[in-house]
C-alpha cells in the first residue's frame, strides 16, 4: 500500500478514533468529578479491569451468543435474498406480500421473543436464531429487491437484443447490479443479529449465554460485569460488521466507487 493510501486511511479513521478516545476520557473524568455511583454508570477503568478478570467466562458467553447471531443472520439473510429474487421476478407476488413483510417488521422484537421461546424451547439456541432471523430478513430483502429492480433499462434492452432469457438477465445484469444494495442490507443485518440474539436471551436461556450473563449481573448488582458484557457484545457486532464490509469490498471490486482499492 502506497504512502498516499496510508495517509488517506489515517484521514478516514483518525476522526473516529479521536472521538472514541475523547469519549472514554470524558466518561472517566465526569464519573470521577460527579462521583457517579456504579449502578448508574461505572468508570471505564473499572469496566476494563472487570473485563480482564472475567475474560474467560465472558468470552465463552460471547462466543455462544455470537453463534446464535450468526445462525440467525444466515437464516434471515438467505430468506431475504431468496424472497427478493422471487419478488423481482414476479412483481405481483411482491405487491401482494410486501404489506405483510412491513407489518411483521413493525412488530417490536420483544413481542417475538417470548413466542419464539415457546415455539422452539427456552434453552434451544434456534429460538434465538429465529428472533435474529426476523430482524435480519427485512433490511436484506428490501435492499436486495431495490437493487434487483433499479437496473438501468438500457442494460436490460441490450441483453434482450441478444435474445437473453430471464435467467441470463438475472445472472448477468440484475444480480451483479444488486450486490451494493444487498451488502448494505447485510451490514445492517450483521448488527441487528447480535441485538436479536441478546434480546431473545433476556427472556430466558442457558446461563452461559451473554444476554443471560448481563441480565443476571444487573440483577445481582454486578454492574461492571454487565457493562463488560455490553462492551463485548458491541465488539462482536463491530467485528461482524467489519467482516461483511470486507466481503463487500472483494465482491464488488468492479464498482466504480471502489476502484481506488484496486489502484493502491
Amino acid at each position: 500500500m502506497s504512502a498516499a493510501a496510508v495517509q488517506r486511511r489515517v484521514f478516514d479513521w483518525g476522526p473516529a478514533l479521536a472521538v472514541f478516545v475523547l469519549g472514554i476520557v470524558l466518561w472517566q473524568a465526569l464519573v470521577v468529578a460527579f462521583d457517579v455511583q456504579d449502578f448508574l454508570l461505572p468508570k471505564p477503568t473499572e469496566i476494563a479491569q472487570t473485563f480482564w478478570d472475567e475474560r474467560s467466562s465472558l468470552w465463552h458467553a460471547g462466543i455462544y451468543t455470537f453463534k446464535e447471531a450468526l445462525g440467525g443472520f444466515a437464516l434471515g439473510s438467505s430468506l431475504g435474498i431468496l424472497s427478493a429474487l422471487l419478488f423481482a421476478n414476479f412483481r405481483w407476488l411482491g405487491t401482494a406480500f410486501m404489506p405483510f413483510a412491513v407489518a411483521a417488521n413493525a412488530i417490536p422484537i420483544i413481542a417475538f421473543a417470548p413466542i419464539m421461546n415457546d415455539w422452539f424451547g427456552l434453552l434451544n439456541p434456534f429460538s434465538k436464531m429465529a428472533i435474529a432471523a426476523v430482524l435480519c430478513f427485512f433490511p436484506v430483502m428490501i435492499n436486495t429487491l431495490r437493487g434487483l429492480t433499479s437496473v438501468d433499462p438500457r442494460a436490460i434492452e441490450l441483453m434482450r437484443s441478444y435474445a437473453a432469457g430471464q435467467v441470463s438477465i438475472f445472472r448477468r445484469v440484475r444480480i451483479p447490479a444488486s450486490l451494493p444494495h444487498m451488502f448494505a442490507g447485510l451490514k445492517i443485518a450483521s448488527v441487528l443479529s447480535m441485538i436479536g440474539a441478546i434480546v431473545g436471551e433476556y427472556f430466558g436461556g442457558p446461563t452461559m449465554a451473554l444476554g443471560v450473563t448481563i441480565l443476571n449481573a444487573s440483577a445481582y448488582s454486578n454492574f461492571t460485569v454487565a457493562w463488560a458484557g455490553i462492551v463485548l457484545a458491541s465488539a462482536f457486532g463491530i467485528l461482524f460488521y467489519g467482516a461483511v464490509a470486507l466481503t463487500e469490498r472483494f465482491a464488488t471490486s468492479w464498482d466504480p466507487s471502489r476502484r481506488d482499492f484496486q489502484t493502491e
